[in-house]
């Protein structure tokens, strides 16, 4: 089984952070700049959310909100499920499955190292299974 942190050592792309203060508007740049899906809200080193395409669907389109006046502290989604790097990808795509999330940021003693999207976890654990299956036919080929 694949850890969070074999999967954050084949990443090529690293994270995103913002602070509340940052616009919704702001934030979508980035987001799109980097072409991400989600973004981390910290202040400091202290993750206190995430803010997602979701989010922003959800809580700025529908509601009719301005999107260059609105921070993201406002919309952000504050309870956030994390992993470390020593839990399996199949644990992340337990975690994403039962909580209906796309991210998970990995804290390793308490510090922020990465997030795990859920296109990440599954090319990991396609990956495995293509492994799993060569070996397989190596060992039948005999």
């Amino acid at each position: 089984m694949a850890t969070v942190r074999a999967l954050l050592e084949q990443k090529d792309k690293g994270f995103w952070t913002i602070i509340p203060e940052t616009t919704a508007y702001e934030a979508l740049q980035i987001m799109a700049d980097r072409d991400v899906g989600a973004l981390l809200v910290v202040r400091g080193s202290t993750l206190l959310g995430i803010f997602t395409e979701r989010d922003y669907s959800r809580k700025v389109v529908l509601k009719g909100r301005s999107s260059k006046e609105t921070p993201v502290r406002e919309l952000m989604t504050e309870s956030v499920y994390c992993v470390v790097p020593d839990d399996t990808t199949e644990k992340c795509m337990s975690i994403m499955n039962d909580r209906h999330v796309r991210h998970l940021p990995v804290l390793e003693s308490g510090h922020l190292v990465g997030l795990v999207s859920i296109r990440d976890v599954v090319k990991m654990m396609l990956a495995e299974r293509e492994a799993t299956i060569r070996d397989l036919e190596q060992y039948i080929a005999g």
